[in-house]
């Protein structure tokens, strides 16, 4: 019996290595069947299967087959596979393809222009998508570029702007608490919220223009872009801003008075620990000449 003892332990031992094996074997070949897939479905004439076979390229971080098929996909001839295409990019962290989001940003679409924007902002090239923000919430353009500004007749039809809403999956809007409301306004194919969301991607925006426009929002005739531009406004965390947030408090909407309440106390704290320019640059006292 003692003699078969290592015959036995090498045929276990190479039951063991095939199964490995057979397990890698299987594990590749699922693998590579997913791929196929995946490509031949962004090859697909229908315009949906592209689309969603492109937009699940954005679970694929770090994967650089997934990257080069969705920046291929930014040149689909339709604008629902562009979009996805912006979308995922965005989402597996591409920053190596910024450029090609940047280009995207002259999208004749602006679905595909939303896209790429919100994919900037998430890749922090935030200069870009800044610019988009800004013409959205206005409608006028910020500089000489006009990044969606000339796209002003599709920005002011409110079923396009509600579609651009659904289709960045931002109907929740979150800022202020106010999801659920924003989101049955949303329903009502009104294009506020997706103004509202501009206003609130602003926040961080340096351009003192950016401010002003902020400001002026927050005279907009609906609440919910009121409601998100005190929000960004005391998110900027510019004191200079209190005295027109302050005016707010008395706005005949609760969600846009409260917001603009916790606004002035915020921006009120705050004020104490900045110094004016002119009091940087004026010239510091000796305490020797106090003597």
């Amino acid at each position: 019996m003692k003699r078969h003892l290592p015959l036995l332990t090498c045929l276990i031992l190479a039951a063991s290595i095939y199964s490995a094996a057979q397990q890698a074997n299987d594990s590749d070949s699922a693998e590579q069947q997913a791929w196929d897939m995946l490509q031949t479905s962004s090859a697909s004439r229908r315009t949906g299967d592209r689309a969603n076979a492109i937009r699940a390229l954005g679970l694929l971080p770090d994967n650089a087959r997934a990257q080069k098929m969705a920046e291929e996909a930014l040149h689909d001839p339709k604008p629902e596979v562009r979009t996805a295409a912006a979308t995922a990019l965005g989402q597996m962290d591409a920053t190596s393809s910024i450029p090609q989001l940047e280009k995207a940003l002259a999208d004749t679409n602006v679905h595909v222009v939303m896209a790429a924007a919100h994919s900037l902002r998430e890749l922090k090239d935030n200069r870009a998508a800044y610019e988009v923000y800004y013409d959205l919430l206005t409608g006028a353009r910020k500089t000489g570029d006009g990044l969606i500004a000339n796209k002003l007749e599709i920005l002011k039809s409110p079923q396009e702007l509600a579609k651009i809403g659904f289709s960045q999956g931002i109907g929740f809007v979150p800022f202020a608490g106010i999801g659920w409301d924003a989101w049955r306004t949303l329903r009502k194919n009104d294009p506020n919220p997706v103004r509202a969301v501009a206003a609130t991607y602003l926040a961080r925006d340096p351009d003192p223009a950016t401010g002003q426009a902020l400001v002026d929002a927050t005279q907009d005739k609906n609440w919910i872009v009121r409601a998100a531009a005190v929000d960004a406004i005391a998110h900027r965390g510019d004191n200079s801003l209190l005295p027109q947030v302050a005016l707010c408090c008395h706005d005949k909407n609760a969600k846009v008075r409260f917001s603009a309440a916790a606004a002035v106390i915020h921006l009120s704290d705050i004020a104490p620990s900045r110094e004016t320019k002119e009091e940087k640059d004026a010239p510091k006292p000796n305490p020797e000449h106090r003597k």
